[in-house]
């Protein structure tokens, strides 16, 4: 929940990014701060037990990641973390969160919602 939180903290601003630049008035405001609230409730809902699972999968998988990236092994860091990626992509906790997150599409600026596949095309794990 500490993560939706800081979500959350960092998408306000964008409130006024959104008015200054996309023209959004005071309804638009209201609608996005009620998406946002559904997005909360419906992340509440996730097993707090299975997104604590998630994060040290996260955090395991990103040490190793490092560690073979620190030993030039970096073709092996690629690999592992794209297997990881398809892995976390059928975790139905992880479908749950993406569910949830779906929910504030078309109200925050694109950025946001960055096409992850397309950025990780472009990038190597290792830089």
């Amino acid at each position: 929940m500490k993560k939706l939180a800081m979500i959350i903290f960092l998408a306000i601003p964008t409130t006024g990014i959104a008015q200054k630049y996309q023209g959004m008035n005071e309804a638009d405001i209201q609608k996005m701060m009620q998406k946002m609230e559904k997005m909360q409730a419906c992340m509440e809902k996730i097993d707090q037990s299975k997104m604590k699972s998630l994060e040290q999968r996260a955090q395991k998988m990103e040490a190793e990641v490092k560690s073979l990236c620190a030993s030039g092994k970096r073709d092996q860091a690629q690999k592992k973390a794209i297997a990881f990626g398809k892995d976390l992509s059928s975790d139905p906790t992880v479908k749950s969160l993406m569910k949830c997150g779906e929910m504030m599409k078309g109200t925050l600026p694109d950025i946001v919602f960055a096409d992850l596949e397309k950025a990780g095309a472009d990038h190597h794990v290792c830089d």
